[in-house]
């Protein structure tokens, strides 16, 4: 009785909704019978996305599984339907139909749970007309090129137009140490990507090859070229690359562009249109997906959500982007445009809590009107970042670059900086590196309903990801000789400090110094050895290994990579060596007296303040015996040194000098 009067109840809500909805889904109840199995795995998923699972440990489970073939040959000669997409994931098949009777047989299938309504019929007049985002603006000048072109002569790149944009989230650090994309896989789902085989600032993507695939899942095929030039212009922030005008964000990466949303409609079925796109997406091999999407409200009101669903679990686009998280991507998504609206809030899928939700700022930082509050319904802060979004720079469809404003437009940014940041740190999961953007945050500490944690900057995610995959791997004593082993990763422009501290000493000593080498980050493996001797009694020495990030600019640029501590109780031995500073503490002169049994060829004396910076290094030569030589003092400011004492590279002797 209770399943007969189920059927009843859907048949009437069909048969209401028969003239006005022609397209609905279906909730199929499992995927028995299936002739997939996991244990092939490569009969529906490519070897990227199988490597994805690999690295991260991730477990195949009955989602990974296309819908039983079966079941979609069923429906499809149910009558007259037309199968839209389907939906793995969900385990739903989206259809189009207008006959009743099709509908009702179809209810009646052991393997359908039940079926709902999800769009009206489109118009006879659906092609969409490509055109410029009304928010698109005109404001380039050759003066204005020429400006931006100067600041930017030390990159990698030649930003141009988008120098400001780069500095604000220092995405040039990334790629001036090689990270721009290469050999990484995103995929964007938006509305269309019209022209883009054509346009200026995907020359190289184009010539390159690195569309990887594409699909219209409103229309269903493969071009998505002639369609609506949103995505289009979200994509030219990641891929641009126009020398000294206008540079994306990760230039060299690999791109899926799906179309998901009909650009003259507003209807759930987009949402489902989305979650397959994202299937295919992980499918394909992406590691990140970046949609400049969002649902709220539909054209037809009775699909409305309200604000309380924004809770990241109720909604289609929320369920899915969850799962594409489950599957190993990262998700990005703009926050929504509607900071000034009656709704004010974010719409979905941004409300999921596992994605990286995009605010909208300008170069300056400040936060535009139009970018939509958070938190999430639950009290989750939202954004999770913010980019420029306000007066950012994007290709339009008539072949310029312009300024538009978005989080449509943020998103995407960001998103191009999180290919560049995980293509740095590979070994990570994606919450790794999501929590590394979050906690690079200019706000990470007081975060608001506006900008979130704030501006991300990527050279301090870096630090942050750096210092838990770098440490030292192994140290060891062999009579004294310590032997120190480290990974990290490196180029040219970085260096390491090993300094060490002796149980009886106060600060570190500098007792080696190692230049990295490549431009192109890569994993590294170092060590030292290092002779510990000293005439008076020591327990243990530590040692702590930095890393300086970028010699090539001012700043903060000094990473703590580890620490270790020895026993070096066997290394006290008794030399007839003394070293002695005369008139310590001094005003403006001072004597260093050493005495050795023993010449001393290569004789170094480095005088260096308490931050380890080398104020002095002069060499002599001596011969057995005592020897004076005096220290410039007179040219040193008031406080305590170090001064170390060399036999060629090695330290004999440390000495404290007061200044007053």
């Amino acid at each position: 009785m209770k399943q007969f009067l189920l059927f009843l109840l859907s048949f009437l809500v069909i048969k209401n909704a028969e003239a006005q909805y022609t397209r609905y889904i279906i909730q199929l109840k499992n995927k028995a019978t299936n002739p997939y199995s996991l244990s092939n795995p490569s009969a529906f998923l490519s070897q990227n996305s199988l490597d994805r699972r690999t690295t991260y440990n991730i477990n195949l489970d009955s989602t990974d599984l296309p819908i039983t073939p079966r079941y979609i040959d069923s429906i499809r000669v149910s009558g007259n339907v037309i199968i839209l997409n389907k939906s793995k994931w969900l385990n739903q098949v989206a259809i189009k139909t207008t006959d009743a009777t099709a509908i009702n047989k179809i209810l009646t299938l052991p393997f359908v749970a039940n079926i709902s309504t999800v769009a009206a019929k489109p118009s006879n007049n659906n092609s969409i007309k490509p055109n410029i985002e009304k928010d698109l603006k005109e404001i380039i000048s050759q003066e204005n090129m020429v400006q931006q072109k100067n600041q930017s002569v030390s990159n990698f790149y030649d930003y141009g137009l988008t120098t400001n944009e780069a500095k604000l989230h220092n995405v040039q650090f990334l790629h001036n140490i090689g990270m721009r994309g290469q050999n990484m896989l995103l995929a964007i789902i938006d509305a269309g990507f019209y022209r883009y085989t054509s346009l200026s600032s995907f020359d190289s993507m184009n010539l390159n090859n690195r569309v990887k695939d594409s699909w219209d899942f409103v229309s269903n095929h493969a071009s998505v070229v002639e369609d609506d030039s949103h995505g289009m212009s979200c994509l030219s922030t990641i891929v641009g690359n126009i020398p000294g005008n206008f540079i994306g964000n990760a230039p060299e990466t690999n791109v899926l562009l799906y179309r998901s949303e009909e650009a003259a409609t507003e209807y759930p079925i987009e949402e489902f249109n989305w979650v397959c796109a994202a299937e295919r997406a992980d499918s394909a091999g992406a590691t990140i997906i970046t949609t400049s999407l969002g649902y709220s409200t539909f054209d037809d009101a009775t699909f409305n959500y309200t604000y309380s669903q924004m809770n990241g679990r109720t909604t289609i686009a929320a369920k899915g982007g969850v799962f594409a998280h489950r599957k190993g991507m990262l998700l990005f998504t703009a926050m929504g445009n509607e900071g000034g609206s009656s709704w004010k809030y974010l719409s979905t899928p941004a409300d999921i809590d596992s994605t990286i939700s995009v605010g909208a700022v300008n170069v300056q930082g400040i936060v535009s009107s139009f970018s939509s509050y958070g938190p999430s319904a639950d009290g989750r802060v939202k954004p999770e970042a913010s980019a420029v979004g306000w007066n950012a720079y994007v290709q339009s469809s008539n072949n310029t670059i312009m300024q538009g404003n978005g989080t449509s437009y943020a998103c995407p940014k960001m998103a191009g900086m999180g290919v560049v940041l995980w293509q740095a740190f590979p070994e990570f999961k994606n919450y790794t590196i999501r929590e590394a953007i979050i906690k690079s945050g200019s706000n990470y500490f007081n975060p608001n309903d506006r900008i979130g944690y704030g501006i991300p900057d990527m050279k301090k995610a870096f630090t942050i990801l750096l210092q838990q995959y770098a440490n030292i791997t192994n140290a060891t004593n062999n009579n004294c000789n310590i032997n120190i082993q480290w990974k990290s990763k490196d180029v040219a422009i970085m260096k390491y400090i090993i300094e060490r501290k002796l149980s009886n000493e106060t600060y570190y000593t500098t007792i080696k110094e190692i230049q990295g080498n490549g431009n192109i980050l890569s994993n590294k493996n170092y060590s030292i050895i290092d002779t510990v001797t000293t005439t008076t009694p020591i327990a243990h020495a530590t040692y702590r290994i930095q890393q300086i990030i970028d010699t090539a600019t001012a700043g903060n640029n000094l990473v703590t990579i580890d620490s270790i501590t020895l026993s070096v109780d066997n290394c006290n031995i008794i030399l007839n060596e003394k070293f002695t500073i005369s008139l310590n503490p001094t005003k403006n002169s001072a004597n260093l007296k050493i005495e050795t049994p023993y010449p001393i060829d290569n004789l170094w004396i480095r005088i260096a303040d308490l931050k380890g910076s080398i104020l002095s290094n002069q060499k002599y030569s001596k011969n057995a015996g005592i020897s004076v030589y005096k220290l410039p003092v007179e040219f040193l400011a008031k406080g305590m040194y170090v001064v170390t004492i060399y036999n060629d590279k090695k330290i004999i002797a440390t000495q404290k000098l007061i200044k007053q």
